[in-house]
């Protein structure tokens, strides 16, 4: 809005707190709702009338800090009849309820100590649409992990169930690694959908063979059934050690950490056949969290 001339100043107008004169005293500390009142600029911002008559700023009293101080002594049966102090332009005063919308909010102006919601809230963390808080990044891979086999064996395993470790090998890694692994059963750290990923590796030394690999899952903790299998072939050449590979993988829903887990087994046609078991990674299970479980999307609707 244009305006002819210099513009009104806006801001904060406040009748400050009553005060007792004291006998033979010239300054008084100045309050509202007794918190001591320093929202200024100027004196000339006060009207201040005592004993019915109101006082030149700056000759018959000065302001400094939440000091007002009179030009003499103040004695009994003077009345500071009141203190009123009007629009200091920095100061846009307290908004009536209800009247401060969102696109009068600044980007990040609301502090975590203004959330409330169930978790532990902290500078890292994020309110989330089903009133929890989670950590960043969100809505993208928030975990991937590996784990190897290290040392190999001979034959069958339903499953894989030992000598199983998290990749360490220089120039590995993991992004926020949270699987967990038990007799060969492996556990989710947190509920979504997530890519799981099983190579083995196999050696042999004599007839033609076939090997089988096979992902399991469950969803209450006890049964379990095949959601990826592959096959593979190892092939004699000359009388030589011969090797083969196997991958297979599968999208796995955790919606319950507790019920949802996966384990890993292999199936050589012949009990000679080597499963490979070295630092190197040669057989492994990688695990990569996609995003959150239609589970979890469908509740921030409902929540919403």
């Amino acid at each position: 809005m244009a305006y002819l001339g210099r513009q009104p100043v806006l801001g904060n107008f406040v009748k400050l707190d009553a005060i007792s004169v004291v006998n033979g005293q010239a300054a008084y500390t100045m309050q509202n709702g007794s918190v001591n009142f320093t929202d200024y600029s100027t004196v000339n911002q006060f009207l201040v009338s005592l004993n019915g008559t109101v006082q030149s700023p700056g000759s018959s009293f000065t302001v400094s800090s939440s000091t007002i101080t009179f030009s003499s002594n103040l004695s009994t049966g003077d009345v500071i009849d009141f203190i009123i102090v009007f629009g200091n332009s920095l100061s846009a005063g307290t908004p009536t309820d209800g009247t401060v919308t969102t696109a009068k909010l600044a980007d990040s102006s609301v502090s975590l100590s203004k959330l409330t919601a169930t978790g532990t809230k902290d500078a890292t963390t994020f309110l989330r649409g089903d009133n929890t808080f989670d950590t960043p990044p969100l809505g993208g891979i928030t975990m991937a992990d590996q784990f190897c086999l290290t040392s190999g064996f001979s034959g069958s395993a339903a499953p894989i169930a030992s000598n199983l470790s998290r990749v360490a090998r220089t120039g590995q890694g993991t992004i926020n690694g949270g699987m967990t692994e038990s007799s060969g059963i492996f556990t989710f750290p947190s509920t979504g959908i997530y890519l799981v990923n099983f190579t083995a590796s196999f050696q042999y030394n004599g007839d033609s063979r076939y090997i089988f690999i096979t992902m399991q899952a469950t969803t209450d903790n006890s049964n379990y059934s095949a959601v990826a299998e592959t096959p593979t072939f190892i092939q004699q050449t000359s009388g030589s050690t011969t090797y083969a590979m196997a991958t297979c993988s599968s999208l796995i829903d955790v919606t319950n950490t507790s019920n949802v887990k996966v384990r890993f087994n292999v199936g050589p046609h012949n009990s000679s056949v080597t499963t490979r078991g070295e630092a190197t990674s040669a057989t492994y299970m990688q695990f990569i969290r996609l995003g959150d479980t239609w589970w979890q999307i469908k509740n921030i609707y409902i929540m919403l």
